[in-house]
């Protein structure tokens, strides 16, 4: 029997969430806090670009817009790392040549909306939630003109992201563990134009990365030859937003500390003033449905930080899995939800704690050169023995493998890679016939080892 769905918010998740829902013949209502993006007239959302991934591919495909975004997705092979002492280094990310993809996320947005609305779903723009009594699935909404909606949901989901309302209505019950952290970081979008021919300042299909420690700066390629540079730094601290109060301040500190990036942004003391410092937010919460009435899904139920461009592929992976579910179980929406959450919570959990830590490799780990060696004997790795290890990047972004699993496999991999690299150099080694034998050996132990935990769940 068909559910009437409500969903909160039309965001990324919500959006791919109702396509998915209606195509199997739901009716849904889609209500979002903002005006309809698409028309109104100065409207501008978060603009941060999106790397698009494996895991976001597959829910694109669900909703049939995966050929339509490959169009406007520019591939990225690996970083472009940017020195301290103007030289630059590319770290591929992948054995086989494979990418991420720079994708725009208000076109992107624009495109499920749209799709949306064609298959027969509703979205109702401009309606707040103000609060929702989750026993009853009863929502109360203030529209522009301060009155109120109240909306009686059948099948109620939240994708409302990391500030949702049906997240915190689920805060205020019992039994429901709840938190929420800040990076003592912040971040600023800055832009790198065309140049005066209309051509990329850039290598095209890069990450670019200004990786300084304490504070980095990254830059994505747009199909309009521009680049959406992002600048993370503490907000407090010697070096800081809050250090850079004046003009002279700001081209100070990017003529001394991104020595090649300057030169590239002719707006940018005027970006760097008119732009927020926004905050970066982890969010857990537990449990993520309510029977068989309300569930929490994307950046409701995992907020991230957004150092391994996981975000936006995590819900829509909660999407497939969801999806997946439904051919599971029909319309047993107890069963539905149950295993969803027992599926997506530890991979909630798992992504959210990979980020922070690619936040780390990202900015300290990229520019040393021990680092660096040692993604190299990765890929060769992932070479020589295809079948038996795959890097835990490669897992995270080239893969289907749980995220919880990836992220498990981490301390094999360290414990493999300490024991090659103590060795000497390996580019050498492996031309011996007694190192090769010895690496055989690792690495069937490593595999062994990874072979214990479970890649299908």
């Amino acid at each position: 029997m068909s559910r009437n769905v409500t969903i909160l918010g039309a965001g990324l998740v919500g959006s791919l969430l109702s396509i998915i829902l209606k195509k199997r013949g739901h009716e849904v209502t889609v209500y979002e806090r903002r005006p309809d993006m698409r028309t109104a007239s100065g409207y501008a959302g978060r603009s941060i670009n999106l790397a698009m991934s494996a895991r976001g591919w597959r829910g694109l495909e669900l909703a049939g817009l995966r050929s339509d975004l490959e169009a406007i997705a520019i591939p990225m092979y690996g970083r472009q790392l940017h020195m301290p002492d103007g030289s630059e280094v590319f770290q591929p990310y992948s054995k086989n040549n494979e990418a991420i993809y720079s994708v725009s996320r208000g076109e992107l947005n624009k495109k499920l909306m749209t799709l949306a609305e064609q298959c027969g779903v509703k979205i109702e723009f401009e309606h707040r939630c103000a609060g929702i009594d989750v026993p009853n699935n009863k929502v109360t909404c203030t529209l522009p003109d301060g009155t109120t909606k109240n909306i009686q949901a059948d099948l109620l989901f939240g994708a409302d992201g990391a500030f949702s309302a049906l997240r915190t209505s689920y805060s205020h019950m019992d039994r429901v563990n709840c938190s929420q952290n800040y990076l003592e970081y912040g971040y600023k979008e800055l832009t790198i134009p065309a140049d005066e021919h209309g051509n990329m300042r850039m290598e095209k299909n890069a990450l670019h990365i200004w990786p300084r420690g304490n504070y980095m700066m990254i830059a994505l390629p747009n199909t309009d030859n521009t680049f959406t540079c992002t600048l993370f730094m503490p907000f407090e601290g010697d070096i800081s937003f809050s250090k850079l109060q004046t003009r002279e301040d700001v081209t100070r500190f990017f003529n001394e500390k991104f020595g090649d990036a300057p030169a590239m942004m002719p707006t940018l003391l005027e970006d760097f003033f008119t732009n927020p410092t926004s905050s970066l937010i982890t969010t857990h919460i537990f449990p993520w449905h309510y029977k068989d009435k309300s569930a929490l899904i994307g950046d409701a139920a995992h907020a991230i930080v957004p150092f391994y461009g996981q975000g936006m592929n995590a819900g829509f992976e909660d999407c497939s899995v969801l999806s997946g579910l439904i051919d599971k179980h029909g319309e047993d929406w107890s069963a539905i939800l149950a295993e969803y959450e027992a599926k997506r919570k530890p991979n909630g959990d798992a992504v959210a704690q990979l980020a922070l830590q690619n936040f780390v490799e990202m900015r300290d780990k990229v520019g040393d050169m021990t680092f660096l060696e040692r993604k190299k004997i990765e890929k060769e790795l992932g070479k020589r023995y295809p079948e038996q290890f795959v890097s835990v990047y490669e897992m995270v972004s080239f893969s289907h493998t749980p995220y919880d699993t990836a992220i498990r496999c981490i301390q094999a991999q360290d414990s493999l890679l300490h024991t090659i690299m103590g060795q000497g150099d390996f580019f050498a080694n492996v031309e011996d016939n007694a190192f090769t034998g010895k690496l055989d050996n690792w690495i069937n132990e490593y595999h062994n080892a990874v072979q214990q935990l479970d890649f299908g769940r």
